[in-house]
């Protein structure tokens, strides 16, 4: 037991707030805390659109849910539900807002806390333990399980895709999916991680040649649709997006023979179920950011900074450029810019992976 725990905590708290992948690589510490306090009521406040990642989670008692940007009122709501209510709080990034929330949650907290040298250090004094918060050099996975060694307890290192009810298999069982199919998922959410329509409709040809029904996943953002509008596809390719959950995607993608997708969320969840992923990447680094491989029990991250690399079941192809990666967002530095690594990465390349896969 840690010294500023004297029993075992019966209500934890944790604090997340960032996007929809970030959310599902919390899981692994969700699976810790239930591991080791099994007794426990765990807790999760995160936003609103990024709910539907942990459903059905065993290791969740309730999702606490807020706006990604709340009012005053909204604020004070969820003070009022979380106010001293928790025997520890667990924070799981250096921000103002999860920090206060966590403050305000319990007497017992941990998390991390900006570098001393940034603005905000003094979060520290805020917690009964700490950690500086490493924004390059660690994945995302094993940044946020650092925090079970506060808590001196083991880490779980397997993500939990959410799980659906039963109702999920019926409305999967209508679609008539074949035995063979490849999920694409084209249109990641920021422009700068985006890769070609050309490339994307060569790959979807080249699936369809080697005896694979192409599916599209997706949201139901107009911006997304119009995207994937934009693409050649062969003529029976099924378009699913806007049209399933996450848990009933989620389905769809574990029976696939294999999944292509960009730097996002979805590709995460892809890993999580266990299918053949390939994960197309540019300007983020893999050692922080690529999709954590299924049955992956390290310390170490799984992938290198520099080449196109394979772990288990995610394939990594990175676009080749002497700047990549250049951890910026695009060449022009914004959400909605080009990136030259990611549109330099041939349909060659990419169908030399898949009959890696396919073994053709």
């Amino acid at each position: 037991m840690t010294s500023f725990l004297n029993t075992p905590p019966t209500r934890i708290l944790v604090v997340t707030l960032r996007f929809l992948g970030d959310t599902l690589l919390v899981t692994p510490l969700l699976s810790s805390l239930k591991q080791a306090y099994p007794s426990a009521k765990i807790d999760v406040l995160l936003p609103k659109n990024t709910a539907a990642m942990l459903e059905g989670n065993p290791a969740v008692a309730q999702l606490i849910t807020i706006s990604a940007k709340p009012t005053k009122k909204e604020n004070l709501s969820v003070f009022k539900k979380i106010f001293h209510q928790y025997d520890l709080a667990i924070c799981t990034q250096a921000g103002d807002r999860p920090t206060l929330y966590s403050f305000l949650a319990s007497s017992k907290r941990i998390g991390f806390v900006p570098q001393k040298t940034q603005t905000g250090w003094f979060k520290r004094y805020l917690f009964q333990k700490w950690l500086e918060f490493d924004t390059q050099k660690t994945h995302t996975v094993l940044e946020v399980l650092k925090l079970c060694q506060l808590l001196k307890i083991a880490p779980v290192y397997q993500l939990t895709a959410p799980q659906p009810d039963l109702s999920v298999f019926e409305i999967i069982k209508s679609l008539n999916l074949p035995d063979n199919y490849v999920v694409l998922h084209p249109m990641p959410q920021w422009r700068y991680k985006q890769w070609t329509l050309e490339g994307w409709a060569a790959i979807a040809d080249y699936c369809q040649q080697q005896g694979l029904k192409v599916l599209i996943s997706g949201s139901s953002i107009a911006v997304e649709l119009d995207y994937i509008a934009k693409l050649q596809l062969p003529t029976d390719t099924l378009n699913l997006a806007g049209k399933l959950s996450l848990a009933q995607l989620a389905q769809v993608i574990s029976g696939a023979k294999l999944f292509i997708g960009c730097d996002t969320g979805i590709t995460h969840l892809a890993a999580a179920t266990g299918v053949a992923t390939i994960a197309l990447f540019g300007p983020s680094d893999p050692v922080k950011w690529t999709p954590w491989p299924i049955d992956y029990h390290s310390e170490k991250p799984p992938f290198v900074t520099h080449g196109s690399q394979h772990v288990n079941n995610v394939y990594l192809i990175q676009g080749q450029k002497d700047c990549v990666p250049c951890y910026l967002e695009g060449c022009d530095k914004h959400q909605q810019s080009y990136s030259a690594c990611l549109d330099a990465i041939t349909p060659e390349q990419v169908q030399a992976v898949i009959a890696d896969i396919l073994k053709v």
